[in-house]
């Protein structure tokens, strides 16, 4: 995952592990200034769910794409983590622009909508038919800072779910998984972001269906075999047989 600053002439971060620790103190994975950190002020592990992050005790609040977070959250790449007056764009190390295709459906299409987890759109489902613009004239207008306009597409091309911006905001470029795009192909899971809006792509019939491997039948023993060969089983029976007659034997002679 790479951090980028938005608002600081700062290299971008490189994270490679699997835990990152942020902070103002020198030990610190990735280190920011006092008077904008805590000296452990957050912790961002990532496990089978994905990166979670979770704020560190007596660290004052920080914010998730504008949104408060007291204790842990689960974050993907586009999202943007501010700390103080700090702030985290999480990024792909990949450029989507750059990933090769998934395969097309055997129908051509499949159930696609844009799940809005952020911004003033924040908990609508907005379905795909053919066509779906965001914009001044499109189905959602977007409102943006300093009253800038942008539009974008999200329509099927060749059997690829294909993102384009047809109109782009000066300051606020359109955003995949954190990396500023013009023309995309979408996967299911991947974030659009523009300024404070921040849309999910819901796409399950493009996912890669899951190999499913039949086990093979266990060998199931019947209990004398499992007890030992089949001729173990004849020699403990005659063994037996012979062992009562001795003794039913012994009794007739005696009495």
């Amino acid at each position: 995952m790479r951090i980028e600053f938005l608002n600081a002439a700062r290299e971008d971060f490189l994270w490679e592990q699997a835990q990152l620790s942020i902070g103002s103190a020198p030990d610190n994975d990735l280190v920011l200034a006092a008077d904008q950190a805590a000296a452990r002020h957050l912790r961002i592990q990532q496990d089978r769910r994905g990166w979670v992050l979770q704020l560190l005790p007596s660290a004052a609040r920080i914010y998730v794409n504008a949104r408060p977070v007291r204790e842990r959250a689960l974050l993907r790449a586009g999202d943007v983590v501010s700390v103080g007056d700090c702030r985290l764009l999480l990024r792909d190390d990949q450029d989507p622009a750059l990933r090769p295709p998934l395969a097309v459906p055997e129908q051509g299409r499949c159930t696609v909508a844009l799940r809005v987890v952020a911004g003033p759109l924040s908990g609508r489902v907005l379905p795909l038919h053919d066509i779906l613009e965001l914009g001044p004239q499109g189905r959602c207008p977007l409102e943006l800072p300093q009253g800038e306009v942008a539009a974008l597409r999200v329509c099927w091309q060749d059997g690829s779910l294909l993102l384009e911006v047809v109109q782009s905001a000066t300051r606020h470029p359109v955003r995949v998984n954190g990396v500023a795009v013009e023309r995309v192909a979408l996967r299911p899971g991947d974030q659009i972001g523009l300024a404070m809006h921040r849309f999910v792509v819901d796409a399950p019939g493009l996912e890669p269906e899951p190999e499913i491997v039949r086990p093979e039948p266990l060998h199931q023993q019947l209990p004398e075999a499992a007890a030992g060969p089949p001729g173990e089983v004849w020699w403990l029976i005659a063994t037996a047989a012979v062992l009562a007659f001795g003794i039913a034997l012994v009794l007739l002679i005696r009495f």
